[in-house]
Order: structure tokens, then C-alpha cells, then sequence
């Protein structure tokens, strides 16, 4: 049976997938184009086993798909409206606290 997926854990979702700069990236970087891991890897100065890791953890969120390309797999976000969500997401945070600086997580004084 299908079940849905709870705002709460939609969102936790999402904000673990954000909550890597490398994954940030990444999907900013597919937010302009559908990719190859292999030009990824390029583009980002990253190995490829390192964006296996984190492409694998963006198909478990269900931010990315997979499409065949005869021998080759191309990367997609997994829905166009991911894109619009980056943008706003992006803009927001700008526009709300553009003096501020969020800590890494080991800060005990992190947004």
C-alpha cells in the first residue's frame, strides 16, 4: 500500500539533503541542466566515488532521477519544481538575514 509521505518528514527530508554543501551543489548544479556524473565530478573538483555517495543519498530523498542514455546515466532533478523551490529557498534566506551567518553544526549557537 502507497503511503504519504508527512509534510514534517517531507521537509526533513529535504533539509537533510541541503544539509551538505557538497549535495547543495550539486543540486544547484542540476537546477541548470540535467548532468553525467562524470562532468559533475568535474565541475564540482569532487571524485566520482564522492558524488556517487552523495547522488545516492539525493535518489533516496527523491530530489534526483536517473535517465538512461544508451550506455550513460544522466542526473535530473526530480521534479521541475525543485528548481523554483532552490530559487525561493535561496532568495528567502537572502532577503530575511542578509547580516547573519549560520554556524556549522558543532557551533552551539547554530540557526
Amino acid at each position: 500500500m502507497l503511503t504519504v509521505a508527512s509534510d514534517i518528514e517531507v521537509l526533513a527530508r529535504f533539509g537533510r539533503a541541503l544539509a551538505d554543501p557538497i549535495r547543495c551543489r550539486i543540486l544547484l548544479a542540476l537546477r541548470e541542466a540535467p548532468a553525467y556524473p562524470a562532468d559533475l565530478a568535474d565541475v564540482l573538483g569532487i571524485s566520482r566515488t564522492r558524488l556517487s555517495n552523495h547522488l545516492a543519498c539525493l535518489r533516496d530523498c527523491g530530489l534526483v532521477v536517473t535517465v538512461p542514455d544508451g550506455r550513460r546515466t544522466r542526473y535530473e532533478l526530480a521534479d521541475v519544481r525543485l528548481a523554483h523551490a532552490l530559487d525561493d529557498l535561496r532568495t528567502a534566506v537572502v532577503a530575511v538575514a542578509t547580516d547573519r551567518t549560520c554556524g556549522d553544526a558543532d557551533d552551539k549557537g547554530c540557526c
